[in-house]
């Protein structure tokens, strides 16, 4: 039986090990190609020199103040990047919520039919909305504009909020409305002040992935913007490769970069993360 035991913990480490390696992996690399030389690593093959190894792009993204720098350029983007975020997140846990309360709480007609169609906005490819939103974008005058990102993403982001709020909002007894509306609270207050904040986890979890849905983006982004005034880091970041070259550094520089506000998010609220995907589920 030791024996047995022995060699299942054996397997388990060995397994736990080569999915560490596979995951940490490519990050691994790319810190290191984001330190190392370009001479270094158009060598073929590549060779990684602790020698080598330097902060100078880093530098450059935080210091540069020369607009046909590529590293400027990827410093405003991630600005950018950061305002769209923040304000998606915002706006859709503020609507998101509401309608998940409406939706879990009320009862009107039509009610499953719109739930269905919002699922259906929300599963739909974009690339299908893409050419009308773009004529009706470019008739108001709205295209390279953050506020425009901030209305594309938040179109996305709510029915996902929704269709997530509204469980957590349906698993909380009827019981502490109705001790809530008995105090003379209204629908609103009783929102504010009773499933709120019983439903902290599933908004920070539903926050943490709406803010990560909006900082990712790619396709909406690449369509919609074309000037730095409202580029953001994953249309910078594919900017960076040249007509004849590809500054492998400088787009692992930036890969880091854009990857550190996503885990210090996941690693400070990773109880609550944790917490929203389990709580969420049972229904009293």
């Amino acid at each position: 039986m030791l024996e047995r035991n022995r060699g299942l913990a054996i397997s388990q480490y060995a397994f736990a090990l080569a999915l560490a390696v596979g995951i940490l992996g490519p990050f691994v690399w790319m810190i290191v190609t984001s330190l190392s030389l370009q001479r270094d690593l158009t060598a073929v093959p590549p060779v990684i020199s602790l020698a080598g190894l330097s902060l100078e792009r880093y530098l450059r993204i935080l210091t540069s103040r020369s607009t046909s720098d590529i590293a400027y350029a990827f410093r405003v983007a991630m600005g950018n990047s950061l305002f769209v975020a923040i304000a998606v997140t915002i706006s859709a846990l503020v609507f998101g919520s509401l309608a998940a309360y409406a939706f879990a709480r009320l009862k009107f007609k039509g009610r499953g039919p719109l739930l269905l169609f919002i699922l259906f906005t929300y599963m739909a490819p974009p690339v299908i909305f893409v050419v009308p939103l773009y004529l009706i974008l470019s008739g108001l005058g709205m295209l390279n504009s953050k506020l425009t990102l901030v209305l594309l993403y938040s179109s996305f982001v709510i029915p996902f909020i929704i269709w997530v709020m509204r469980g957590f909002f349906a698993s909380i007894s009827r019981s502490y409305e109705d001790a809530a509306a008995m105090d003379g609270c209204t629908r609103l207050q009783a929102l504010l002040h009773v499933f709120l904040p019983m439903a902290r986890p599933g908004l920070v979890a539903t926050g943490i992935l709406a803010f990560l849905m909006a900082w990712d983006e790619f396709f909406m982004a690449l369509i919609f913007t074309s000037n730095l005034a409202a580029k953001t880091i994953p249309v910078a970041i594919a900017e960076f490769n040249g007509k004849f070259s590809i500054d492998y550094g400088m787009i692992s520089a930036g890969g880091v970069l854009a990857s550190l506000p996503p885990v210090i998010i996941a690693i400070v609220f990773q109880k609550y993360i944790v917490m929203g995907m389990t709580s969420g589920g049972v229904k009293e």
